[in-house]
Order: structure tokens, then sequence, then C-alpha cells
């Protein structure tokens, strides 16, 4: 990775924390001045799109108040703002501020084919899962008849385990269904 002019005059110290930083994407900020080099780095989290993985990024946050953000954005509320996230979250405005340098805010045509709304796998009717463009009646009828023998599906992979489907179906599926 290039680095601007100006990590040539850091420290060692803060030179190893910016290396560290550019090649671990789940590395958790310590303190605003990793936040500083985040956003000097060019990282930044689409707080709209951010798995609770990435806002665990962030020094502070929880992973209740993560889970339940991603969940909020999951179901529909629009989180727009440092403002938003703030009342969504409950967490400070002020403690949140700090962070404006890296988190950004889209929106999202909900009813954009570039932003699908996922479907819970687990919960669907078969009415739901018919909604999934190219899933075919026996897929459907396999989930549901998997799904009441052994139970919810884990994850994409205990999905595409238990149902013995290819890589092509999985590559499709996973843009439409959530677990």
């Amino acid at each position: 990775m290039v680095f601007s002019s100006w990590s040539k005059k850091l420290n060692p110290r803060k030179r190893k924390l910016q290396q560290q930083i550019a090649n671990d994407p789940y590395y958790r900020f310590q303190s605003l001045e990793e936040i500083a080099i985040a956003a000097d780095l060019g990282i930044k989290i689409d707080v709209t799109q951010a798995t609770v993985d990435d806002l665990l990024r962030l020094p502070g946050i929880s992973i209740h108040q993560a889970r339940n953000l991603v969940e909020l954005i999951r179901t529909g509320v629009e989180i727009l703002s440092i403002e938003d996230m703030s009342a969504a979250t409950n967490i400070p405005l002020s403690r949140l501020k700090n962070f404006a340098n890296i988190l950004t805010f889209s929106y999202y045509d909900p009813e954009s084919s570039l932003n699908p709304q996922k479907i819970n796998i687990n919960q669907a009717t078969r009415e739901q899962l018919s909604i999934i463009p190219d899933i075919s009646e026996q897929i459907i009828q396999e989930i549901i008849s998997d799904r009441q023998q052994k139970g919810n599906y884990k994850n994409l992979v205990d999905l595409q385990k238990r149902l013995q489907l290819n890589a092509i179906i999985v590559s499709e599926l996973m843009h439409y269904i959530t677990f």
C-alpha cells in the first residue's frame, strides 16, 4: 500500500499503527487518533450498509448498540445522519461527532433493484420465497421442508450444506435472503 507523504514523517509507532489499520479491515479503533489515521487512509463506514462488525470498529460502541442499529436499518428505518444514529442508539451526539470523518450515510431506494429487500428465510412463506428472482419451485419446497424437519438455518453456509445447493444458486440467493 502506498502511504501519503506525511506518513514518512510519522514516528515508528504511528507508522506501525497506520499499517495495521490499513491491512486489517476489522481492526477496532482504540482512540480518536486512530480514527484520524483511518480517515487519512480513506476508510469510510457507510452506516446504512454497515454490519455489526463494521460498527464495532468504532471505539465505545457496544455489540448491543451495533446489533440494534443494524436490525433497525434492516427493517427499513432510515438512518441518514449522525443525529439519526444518535437517536436510534442512545449514543450521545457529542460522542458520535468524533467519528464524523469516517462515517457516511447514504440513501438507498427500497424499490431499487440495486438494493433488494431481503427475506428472512427462516420465517418466509412459500409466497414470500417465490418473490426471489430465479428461484425454482423445487428449491422453495426444499427450503420449507428442510426447515420444518431440521429447524432454522444458521447462515448461508448452513443453507448450502443442508440443501446441497451449488455455488451458482447460493450466489443468486445471498442477495435476497437473511437469517
